[in-house]
């Protein structure tokens, strides 16, 4: 039997620091959006698996939170569920930008170096750079002794993604498909939904209050006049930002809806109705009991 008519099979943990680019690379992966993204840290909040099937082989990617040091109990949820997976899946892929090795990296190797796992090196964006300036970066990392390849990549321009993923199949173990090869993601309709919500939050309002808002899918099953009825509550932590999310006169509440009415019917393929409410809930993202009633619950990191 030739060598590359094995399947292989496996999970992949996709680590870095925030915004460094592994919602898109798996996104690019795929082929469809699984993970939302943004140019806003912290886009990222749960681990979230996108499922890519060849001929001969399936990875199932799992995009952790950007690795930081945590402040706030969300911090912690997403600190907890970026480490999480660094125990149980058999590869592991650290996504960095073509720049000095910084503190927030040196958190994260020292974090790599506890594991037993093999990780692959994955420098992102070298689309923006001179290709004489990877050479230094990656002696720099190699010097480290924990990396097993050093892989330049775009994960924008798909630079790099062949390599990527023939590596990927010389690393994985041989095995049987664990999802149907149609299937692109393991998370429910309605967390993708809430997400598609989230992400417009993301790109139509500024400063805080993206990351100030939860989004909660209340119900998703209905049927009327043929089209899914979806009401989501946009939770925030203080009046001021209810205000923004709704605008004046309602305009940017709509907007957000539009918006995300649109991903939402590309998602399911099917027209939607789409209700939101904008709700306070101060001080959430330290309130544990809330968390957990929202979704971010730590028993789920396990």
């Amino acid at each position: 039997m030739a060598e590359n008519t094995k399947n292989k099979s496996g999970f992949v943990a996709l680590v870095g620091r925030p915004n460094v680019g592994k919602s898109t690379l798996m996104n690019y992966l795929v082929g469809q959006k699984v993970a939302i993204t943004s140019n806003k840290p912290q886009t990222t909040r749960n681990k979230i698996s996108g499922i890519y099937t060849t001929t001969n082989m399936q990875v199932v990617f799992v995009d952790t939170p950007g690795v930081f040091k945590p402040h706030l109990e969300l911090d912690q949820y997403m600190d907890q569920a970026s480490l999480s997976v660094l125990n149980g899946v058999d590869l592991i892929l650290f996504m960095v930008e073509p720049e000095e090795i910084g503190a927030g990296n040196e958190y994260i190797i020292e974090l790599l170096k506890k594991t037993a796992v093999p990780v692959l090196l994955l420098i992102n964006k070298v689309d923006q750079v001179h290709p004489n300036e990877l050479l230094p970066l990656i002696d720099a990392y190699r010097h480290l002794n924990i990396f097993k390849e050093f892989l330049p990549i775009s994960a924008t321009q798909g630079i790099g993604i062949t390599d990527l993923t023939q590596v990927l199949y010389k690393y994985l173990p041989e095995g049987p498909n664990y999802y149907d090869p149609d299937q692109i993601t393991d998370r429910p309709e309605y967390f993708m939904v809430a997400e598609l919500i989230r992400e417009q939050l993301l790109q139509l309002t500024a400063e805080e209050v993206p990351h100030a808002a939860a989004v909660w899918v209340e119900r998703m099953n209905q049927h009327e006049k043929n089209k899914l009825q979806i009401e989501a509550t946009i939770y925030v932590e203080k009046s001021g930002q209810k205000g923004i999310i709704i605008g004046k006169g309602g305009k940017m509440l709509k907007q957000i809806g539009i918006n995300a009415r649109k991903q939402i019917e590309n998602l399911l393929g099917e027209k939607v109705n789409l209700r939101l409410w904008v709700k306070v809930q101060r001080n959430w993202r330290s309130d544990p009991r809330f968390l957990k009633q929202i979704g971010y619950s730590k028993k789920d990191l396990s």
